[in-house]
């Protein structure tokens, strides 16, 4: 009986120790020798015989005698990923997207172990002391000339806007000093758009798109010496009025689809030119532009440069004025007045070296390659900063109306359902600025992320739409009555032109971010692809196992940190209040990477075409982005205690639709034979064991005050937009007046109607009121000149815009 409990009690401790010893290497990820050592200790405790030992040590030898292995496994398994045509065909023109620019955070992320050490060692760059002045002096005085609603009811923006604008070299700002541009950061230029655009959209397009994928962006790069000597210095002092000619009718977001044309010829002196036909729409600037960027399929019928007949996609640029270049009309987007226009041409003949970017040898058959490099760059800068700027706008300008606004006798901004829209609000220009910079560190760095571009743009706009429709519904009648006063509905108007440039949303989600990043980002499904296209049988073996090895630590540490909640993972030192954040986006990034080879396991090549798909896989990998960000914006900003509410807010909300984004995954992804288990275990087990299910009510609560709440708190989140400094004439300003006065005279009032309550003096409407109370000795004199200042900017404030009938007629 004692044996029999004896060895009961040594099975039961062997399995233990099996099972322990299992989990630990599959959590750590241990290579394959370490999986060898441990199956072999196991094995010796177990006390089995010599048979298993011979067949273990065959095991052993192939599995870690890397040619063996290869010629005996991996080569039957590369045969049969052939045959099936497991993994997705990529075109030309997709390698050249994917191979653009590199691999950065994602990765992390996509890895299912993140190094936070790293994330945090990422730069969170600020402005040099030149880069300061420029957006203190030029910028502020910029905007400052700027009438908004003037530029709306004339459709243009007027000569003395741009004579500024070009004179101080707003349309230089990415053009080296030695060119005579501003040779400004990433960052400055981002903070330059976002403050303008905060005055004026249209005026913030014009200084943005010449900023961004144009003719300046491409002569730097890979312009030739004489190129650049040519344009640079013009285009930085604005004798050149650049734009770049990408879309046309069948090439929007599908800009690879490209049917304009270039054909090089001979011209009768000898020289070699180029004749070119287009038709492109959706070109900003073009009806006033002197140089123009063209991107066009370039072909050699008499194979003249010797390169063959199909060159590729080339980027051009020519002079506005070449015969045969049709310019001067515009499209009209949401009657929103910044020049968007058609241009067409027909048999345009220009010099080939001359006007390729790069010349014949550097440029021709290259176009896409540069557009790729550039657009991941340009993504991260120019929409994310407008989108920021437009989120911080409508925190300024919703929470100081919801403070000075009374409704029933209170202000707005103490109903819930108005603190639940400004909490989101407060929240979002948190996180999005977050995005913001940490996106232009990485540019700045000198690499161009094309996945983490593509988030910050497709984020960034979609949270931007959300704030305004979320600050709409708090102004009410002040939000939907145009004029000068009303500086939200310019932008509310705008939303959707955002949403659709520089890709598309809905193809940026579900095509670019994970159907591309899913190769880009991870670790080894990239490798796999090239070594089946090249077949290499090395190559493929060292990926194919990387991924098998991936695969396992992955799934032990997705059960791991599952069961802990996260609490098996470690926080980086310093993280604090914050350290379980780290912890949950640790477990989301295990759980991600997960899934994401699941889903490339059983779709295998498919799996671009499930868009609904990988639209929610991209979803969360977004929001681990930005979650990250905004730990990262924490950190760098000194950990400061006091804006810990509208961090956690901001990680509560990313993590809240991380869990949105598997909730959807586990509901719609099949796999066959084996679906309903993959649902009612793992789908109903992530539902209950949630990362979160978003911000509390007392989060949303305590934002929303200390957003009303004129601060330091308060001045971070919306710093960088801009604010004039006359009340007299700018209502936003006289808003924010009013906040910070009403909110100097809340106690004051707060004395009022503690006298009310106890009867000592009568209730009275109005004005009145405070007389009363001035006579009965509840205020003293100082007092009531205090409320009386502040009922009066509260009235100025609320009032909206009124046209006589003849001035509505006549207005655009």
């Amino acid at each position: 009986m004692l044996d029999a409990s004896f060895l009961n009690m040594s099975c039961g401790l062997l399995i233990a120790l099996s099972l322990g010893l299992v989990f630990c290497l599959g959590f750590l990820g241990a290579p394959i020798f370490l999986w060898t050592l441990g199956a072999a200790i196991i094995l010796f405790l177990a006390g089995v015989g010599n048979a298993i030992w011979i067949v273990f040590a065959l095991i052993a030898v192939v599995a870690n005698v890397r040619p063996i292995r290869a010629l005996l496994i991996s080569s039957v398994i590369m045969k049969i990923f052939k045959i099936m045509e497991f993994v997705p065909t990529i075109s030309e023109t997709e390698r050249t997207a994917i191979e653009a620019g590199v691999v950065w955070v994602e990765g992390e992320l996509f890895s299912g172990k993140p190094n936070f050490k790293k994330i945090l060692a990422e730069p969170y760059p600020e402005l040099s002391a030149e880069e300061k002045a420029f957006i203190d002096g030029p910028t502020e005085k910029l905007c400052e000339i700027i009438d908004d609603w003037r530029i709306w009811q004339d459709r243009e923006i007027p000569n003395h806007v741009w004579d500024f604008m070009k004179k101080e070299k707003f349309l230089g700002m990415i053009i080296p000093k030695e060119y005579g541009g501003l040779g400004f950061s990433a960052l400055c230029h981002s903070e330059v758009v976002k403050k303008v655009s905060s005055r004026s959209l249209p005026v913030g397009i014009s200084v943005m798109v010449p900023n961004s994928l144009g003719p300046a962006e491409l002569l730097v790069h890979y312009g030739t010496q004489a190129q650049k000597d040519k344009y640079l210095r013009r285009l930085a002092n604005g004798e050149e009025m650049p734009c770049f000619a990408l879309t046309e009718p069948g090439a929007g977001s599908d800009a690879g689809s490209l049917l304009s044309t270039g054909e090089i010829m001979k011209a009768s002196d000898g020289s070699i030119q180029v004749k070119l036909n287009w038709e492109k729409r959706w070109i900003t600037l073009a009806a006033i532009s002197t140089v123009l960027g063209l991107a066009v399929r370039l072909r050699d019928p008499q194979n003249i440069l010797g390169k063959g007949e199909d060159l590729g996609i080339t980027c051009l640029l020519i002079p506005s004025n070449t015969p045969g270049v049709v310019l001067g009309k515009r499209h009209d987007p949401l009657g929103v007045p910044f020049y968007n226009c058609p241009t067409r041409g027909k048999d345009v003949i220009v010099p080939a070296e001359e006007c390729i970017i790069g010349g014949i040898e550097g440029g021709a058959g290259k176009g896409w390659k540069m557009l790729m490099e550039c657009l991941g760059a340009g993504r991260g800068i120019s929409l994310p900063a407008q989108s920021t700027g437009g989120a911080q706008l409508c925190a300024q300008l919703s929470s100081a109306h919801s403070a000075v606004r009374k409704q029933f006798g209170m202000p707005i901004g103490k109903f819930e359902g108005v603190e639940e829209h400004l909490a989101r609000i407060a929240g979002s220009a948190y996180l999005l600025e977050a995005s913001r910079r940490y996106t232009c560190g990485a540019i700045d760095k000198g690499i161009k992320p094309p996945v983490i571009t593509a988030i910050a743009k497709y984020c960034s706009t979609e949270i931007m739409r959300k704030c305004v429709n979320d600050a709409m519904d708090i102004l009410g009648g002040a939000g939907i009555t145009r004029g000068p006063k009303n500086t939200l509905a310019h932008g509310y108007i705008s939303i959707p032109i955002g949403i659709t440039v520089e890709g598309a949303n809905i193809l940026t989600r579900t095509l670019m971010i994970f159907g591309q990043g899913a190769l880009r980002a991870h670790p080894y499904a990239f490798a796999e692809v090239k070594a089946l296209e090249e077949n290499s049988l090395s190559g493929f073996d060292k990926a194919f196992w990387g991924h098998i090895g991936h695969v396992v630590r992955n799934l032990f540490r997705s059960i791991g940190l599952s069961l802990s909640r996260g609490r098996l993972s470690m926080a980086p030192s310093g993280a604090g209040p914050l350290a379980v954040y780290y912890k949950k986006l640790a477990w989301a990034s295990a759980s991600f990477a997960i899934l994401a080879d699941v889903a490339m396991g059983v779709l295998g090549g498919k799996l671009k075409q499930k868009e609904m798909l990988t639209g929610r896989f991209a979803d969360a990998l977004s929001w681990m982005y930005l979650a990250s960000a905004t730990l990262r914006r924490w950190d760098a900003e000194g950990r400061r205690k006091e804006d810990l509410p509208y961090a956690k807010y901001a990680l509560e909300m990313a993590l809240g639709n991380i869990q949105s984004s598997f909730d959807g995954i586990f509901s719609n992804f099949q796999i066959p034979g084996a679906t309903w288990i993959f649902r009612a275990i793992f789908g109903q087990w992530s539902r209950l064991n949630r990362f979160s299910a978003g911000p509390s009510d007392a989060q949303a609560q305590k934002l929303a005050r200390l957003i009303q709440t004129p601060c330091e708190q308060r001045t971070r989140v919306i710093d960088g937009i801009y604010l004039s400094k006359d009340p007299e004439n700018d209502h936003r300003a006289q808003l924010e007046k009013a906040l910070i006065t009403v909110k100097s005279a809340e106690e004051i009032e707060r004395k009022v109607k503690r006298a009310v309550r106890e009867k000592k003096i009568a209730k009275i409407k109005g004005a009145k009121l405070f007389q009363e109370a001035l006579a009965k000795g509840v205020i003293n004199q100082a007092e009531f000149e205090s409320l009386d200042k502040a009922e009066k900017l509260r009235w100025a404030s609320i009032q909206v815009d009124e046209f006589t009938l003849e001035e509505y007629k006549n207005r655009a």
